[in-house]
């Protein structure tokens, strides 16, 4: 995947050494949102479209695929060419109750994550950027940690327009 053809995002747009600062302005971007709209909004599904997240249930998951993400990061420096385990997104929203969670502790969270990624990222040389991983989206096959950097960033980008849309 090198476009999202829903949002435009183009991966080959962000270089590896401004991964940190695009997840560092996601999660200041998520943490805003999450803090200056009213619960209600923030945990409304749109009527026309139940199985559509909530603005909330899409910041949740942004955090928790920013987590994810680094743990797989770490999992490919200590191993050669490890599979990462899906990390069950739809289970997650129902299992950790997303749209019940309370949104300032949310922003906080999804900023701490943002964070801990970005200084994972920066972190990382040369040969840390070659690393690679077994990914199973949107199909199994070995990826790169700077694909596994442009494809959160996408994530963080993508998820950020729903939350605008849902908050519309």
């Amino acid at each position: 995947m090198d476009r999202c053809d829903d949002c435009a995002f183009v991966y080959a747009d962000v270089p590896n050494v401004d991964a940190a600062g695009w997840l560092r302005s996601l999660g200041r971007g998520y943490a805003e949102r999450l803090t200056t709209f009213d619960v209600v909004r923030l945990r409304a599904r749109p009527e026309a479209e139940p199985d559509t997240w909530s603005p909330l249930e899409y910041s949740c998951h942004v955090r928790d695929v920013f987590g994810v993400q680094r743990e797989r990061i770490l999992l490919a420096l200590a191993e050669a060419t490890p599979t990462f385990v899906p990390m069950g997104r739809d289970a997650r929203v129902v299992d950790l109750r997303y749209n019940e969670q309370d949104p300032l502790v949310a922003a906080v969270e999804l900023r701490r994550a943002a964070d801990e990624l970005a200084a994972t990222f920066e972190a990382l040389d040369d040969a840390g950027w070659a690393r690679t991983g077994i990914y199973n989206w949107p199909t199994s096959s070995e990826r790169d940690i700077t694909w596994l950097a442009r494809h959160t960033v996408h994530e963080g980008v993508h998820h950020l327009r729903d939350v605008d849309a849902g908050l519309r």
